[in-house]
């Protein structure tokens, strides 16, 4: 067909106008429907199709019966028809593809009475393509908003909407929780249901809540009930931003009281069991378990120890209680730290039948006696409620818990105080263990103290002794001096050290002064010598036991000077310090340790004593530091005694304990003795 031809083809229509459309656009005639015009958009989608021949034949490969039959119909009924869902296979050079088409088919008069048909196609492959995605989308959506409304509304107890600064606007089940009505909780209204230390906090937070860069908020506070008592409750919430800024938050309330009072009770047993793993002196333990109770279950706290066991009940008419620990919330004053004197029914309650006594009474007055300046900060600081709760050690009750709280804080629950002898509980065997170890302890020392005699009175010398407990120590350990003249009047100064720190080296010292008293008090032999019949008899005596030891024998020569006759076994050396405070070690008589075999003759040395000079004897508490070495204690002990060698005796032992750094992991005894001036020569035999 002519290009002519083409244009008339359509009547009044050029078909070129059609040959750039970005839609394929072809032309048909007869009842064969043969294919007079195709534009380029056609021959670019399905490739070149023959003008002419019938469009069965020409577009046969593409499209099926169904389509041609429609042809039909609009040629012959002039309806326009449209397809819009033509599928169609496409060879291209990666394979075949599967696409769709819109269809729109209209008859077209000619000038002769003829008519044509005029087919518009349009793929729309891509857009059904999104259409489907779309759907399939929203479909997801609303499953997906189905099961997010059903997981809130299973996990949460309220829905709520507020403005950028907290206002609630809208709420779902707040009323039901707190019992405010809708209009109560409107605006700010809904956090007159928090607690009032809660209040502050959340005012706070919602002040500068548009301001954070947030996208997901979550805080517990403590709500009142419409029953009245308050309860743990988390709110989460997502701010809805446009245009960046915060417009409104949308969040959930859950009750989590039950979950907080778990993770709660965890935390606290945690606490305690790492008090009771970490500490092992009495006092610092005690005072963690009143740490671990406030503020968290009480405001006050004290742990009292009981010296007599179950407190000397049913005999005694007032217990007697030592404080040892004692804890008090932040704002509070402290409880005046002083022993206290108990004749209140609630102790007698809590000891006697050995579980926690429980009582409530009018603010700041308790129905039981304590004494003036308790009852006086009682009233102070409105306590109305206490518990106290025994600590049973081996049967009997060697302690107490007493926790109180105070102003608008309820009363201790039955929850709480169990959970306080859980927190007992798990720090039971240590207390038990601290407890005992107090005691033991006490005996230790009462034994100690009475084997350290004061220094005898001898005219003319100046003696002064000094011993100091280890306050870290597990137990008392086996340091002792002594003084004392012997038959024939010399001066016989001891200082030693039984090697372990318990009761059983407490006791072996106390057997090893006495039997070195004996074999020197009615001897003026060498002190070598004593030593060695001493080592002899431990031997025999007590083949476990090891010593360290320094003997000496304080006497004039012939000429009425002083000197010392020593021996030391395993000791550090002692010191001599001249009055012009020049100062060495005496070292020439070193034997071995007591309790070790020796068969070598033990050694003993003589040393003049100038006048006004200070020796000093001492256990190695005094000059040992874990990680040092020993030689670096003994020069700090030198140079600190230098400029002390013109003060009094006495002063010269308490500055040396004051200003050596001790480590106080041993316990300390030392002993001193300062030979009078030229000339003072009596009182002591030669």
């Amino acid at each position: 067909m002519t290009q002519a031809g083409r244009k008339r083809a359509s009547g009044r229509v050029p078909l070129d106008v059609f040959d750039q459309a970005p839609v394929a656009v072809l032309m048909t005639g007869g009842k064969e429907h043969r294919l007079l015009y195709a534009n380029d958009a056609l021959r670019w989608m399905f490739g070149d199709r023959p003008v002419g021949a019938p469009v069965r034949e020409v577009l046969g490969d593409l499209v099926g019966q169904d389509t041609f039959a429609v042809f039909d119909k609009v040629l012959a009924t002039g309806e326009t028809a449209r397809l819009d869902d033509v599928r169609v296979t496409v060879e291209r050079g990666d394979g075949s593809q599967e696409r769709l088409f819109r269809m729109s088919l209209s008859r077209v008069p000619l000038q002769r009475g003829e008519w044509r048909l005029l087919a518009v196609v349009h793929e729309v492959t891509a857009q059904m393509a999104a259409t489907r995605r779309m759907r399939a989308m929203e479909k997801e959506l609303r499953r997906l908003r189905r099961r997010y409304q059903s997981i809130v509304w299973a996990g949460a107890h309220g829905v709520w909407v507020t403005g950028p600064h907290g206002e609630s606007r809208e709420s779902h089940g707040w009323q039901r929780l707190t019992g405010q009505t809708p209009e109560e909780s409107l605006g700010h209204g809904w956090m007159r249901a928090l607690h009032p230390e809660d209040r502050a906090h959340a005012e706070e937070w919602w002040d500068k809540a548009a301001e954070q860069p947030v996208s997901l908020n979550e805080v517990t506070y403590r709500v009142r009930t419409r029953e009245g008592a308050y309860r743990h409750i988390r709110f989460r919430c997502v701010p809805v931003r446009e245009n960046g800024a915060v417009v409104e938050w949308v969040g959930t309330s859950t009750d989590v009281e039950q979950e907080w009072q778990e993770e709660r009770r965890r935390r606290l047993l945690d606490r305690a069991a790492a008090a009771a793993s970490d500490i092992t002196n009495l006092e610092e333990m005690c005072q963690a378990v009143a740490d671990v109770v406030v503020p968290e279950l009480a405001d006050t706290c004290d742990v009292h120890l009981l010296p007599e066991p179950n407190g000397g009940l049913p005999h005694a008419r007032t217990v007697v209680a030592e404080r040892l620990g004692c804890a008090v919330r932040e704002g509070l004053p402290r409880l005046p730290m002083l022993q206290e004197h108990f004749s209140s029914e609630v102790l007698r309650q809590a000891v006697g039948q050995r579980r926690p006594a429980h009582m409530s009474f009018p603010r700041g007055r308790p129905p039981f006696r304590y004494p003036e300046a308790v009852t006086t900060w009682i009233a102070e600081i409105g306590a109305h409620n206490v518990v106290i709760v025994p600590i049973v050690v081996e049967g009997e009750v060697a302690a107490v818990v007493t926790a109180c709280v105070c102003g608008d804080r309820p009363p201790i629950s039955p929850a709480d105080i169990d959970l306080i002898g859980q927190i007992l509980d798990h720090t039971h065997d240590a207390i038990g263990n601290a407890l005992r170890f107090r005691r033991t302890q006490r005996v230790a020392l009462a034994l100690q103290h009475s084997l350290l005699a004061e220094p005898p009175h001898v005219p003319g010398l100046e003696l002064a002794a000094r011993y100091q407990a280890s306050p870290t120590a597990a137990e008392i350990g086996g340091d002792w001096y002594d003084a004392f003249l012997s038959s024939r009047g010399a001066v016989k100064l001891v200082i030693g050290d039984v090697a372990g720190h318990d009761l059983a080296a407490a006791v072996s010292m106390s057997q090893v002064r006495n039997m070195l008293r004996a074999l020197a008090v009615d001897r003026d032999e060498f002190p070598g010598d004593v030593l060695r019949r001493l080592n002899t008899a431990l031997e025999v005596l007590n083949g476990e036991s090891t010593a360290t030891c320094v003997l000496t024998r304080l006497e004039r020569d012939d000429e009425g000077l002083w000197r010392l006759v020593y021996s030391v076994a395993g000791h550090p050396p002692p010191l001599l310090v001249t009055g012009e405070g020049e100062t060495r070690f005496l070292q020439d008589a070193g034997n071995p340790l007591l309790g070790v075999s020796h068969e070598q003759p033990w050694i003993s040395a003589v040393e003049p004593l100038p006048p006004d000079s200070t020796l000093l004897l001492y256990t190695d508490g005094l000059v040992e530091r874990r990680g040092e070495d020993l030689g670096d204690g003994l020069e700090r002990l030198r140079r600190r005694a230098e400029p002390l060698a013109r003060e009094p005796l006495h002063r010269f032992c308490d500055e040396l304990l004051t200003r050596m750094p001790v480590t106080g992991e041993d316990d300390i005894a030392m002993i001193a003795l300062r030979v009078p001036p030229e000339g003072r020569y009596e009182g002591v035999a030669s």
